[in-house]
Formats: structure tokens, sequence, C-alpha cells
């Protein structure tokens, strides 16, 4: 069973729990992270999303909810250990945007680690597959809607090129 902190709509705590699966009230909100994995030479890793979840078979970054207790950034490092094996320290991790949806806060990072595929330990019921690709490769998958969070993307697209832009070394 997994716990959530809520928030009201200034993201201050309301000293209330949720568990996960249950209706949220409205006006109460949990935080959810992503993160994008940036390596030096541009690449960036996206994920295959496990065929029975929702949008099941769309790539996406290293994502996740908040347990209660956890810090965004503390979630997003346990996200990424737990999904793709990746081990980060919170403050490794940039955040690049941050915004109110629905019943949740979403916070979107990125990360800077060399990794190859075959370092990656993938969740099995979370991912199915993982690769690296190039920020124009990125874009045509979610112009081919084949990447989520659809709409969220252009929120913070540029801020991630300018991520890969500003660690590119090859």
């Amino acid at each position: 069973m997994e716990i959530w902190d809520l928030y009201d709509e200034n993201r201050q705590p309301l000293g209330k729990t949720h568990v996960r699966g249950e209706q949220i009230a409205d006006g109460e909100y949990h935080i959810v992270t992503d993160v994008w994995t940036v390596r030096e030479d541009g690449k960036v890793l996206i994920t295959k999303r496990h065929p029975d979840k929702i949008w099941g078979n769309m790539w996406e970054c290293t994502g996740g909810s908040a347990v209660a207790g956890e810090s965004s950034r503390v979630s997003a490092a346990r996200e990424l250990e737990e999904e793709v094996g990746i081990t980060a320290k919170p403050e490794e991790l940039e955040l690049l945007n941050s915004v109110r949806v629905k019943d949740r806060f979403v916070d979107t990072y990125a990360v800077l680690k060399n990794l190859k595929e075959s370092d990656l330990k993938l969740q099995e019921t979370e991912v199915v597959d993982a690769k690296f690709v190039g920020f124009g490769e990125l874009d045509q998958i979610w112009q081919n809607k084949n990447l989520v969070p659809r709409e969220r993307f252009l929120q913070y697209r540029q801020a991630l090129k300018d991520f890969v832009d500003k660690h590119k070394k090859i």
C-alpha cells in the first residue's frame, strides 16, 4: 500500500495522508516527480511503460509519486533507483518545471549520468524497455503521440533542451 502526503492548492501540507488508488478529495493534491536522465553525448533516456499500465507501451521519462514523508527530490532519486537502477543524490537533480495539474503537483527534473543501456536495471512491473535517444528523436516520438506526458512536455521542452545543450560534451 502506497501512502501519499496531501497538500492544498498552494502546496501547503494539509497534515493528512492518502492511500493510492482511492479518490482524492477536491482541493487536495499529492506530489509526482519526473526525471529525465541525460548523458554527456546529448542522449536522453526514455523508458517504455508496461503494457498493463495506463498509456501502456508508450515512451516516457522515469517518475512516480512521492510517498509520505518524502521530499520531491528524494522521491525523484528513489524512482530512478527503483525503475531503472540509476543511483543519484537528490542534490544532483536540477528542477526544470513545477506545475499543478488535476490532483497533483508535478516536479520535472533532469540529471546528468553517463550510462549505457546495459547499465540499467529495469523494474519489470513498470518498464519493459529503455533506450537513449537524441533530442531530435525525442521530439519526433512526441510528435508521433508516443510520449507521455503529452501536454506537459511542451511546458519544459526548452528547459530540457537547454540542460542537454549545457552538459553536452561530444
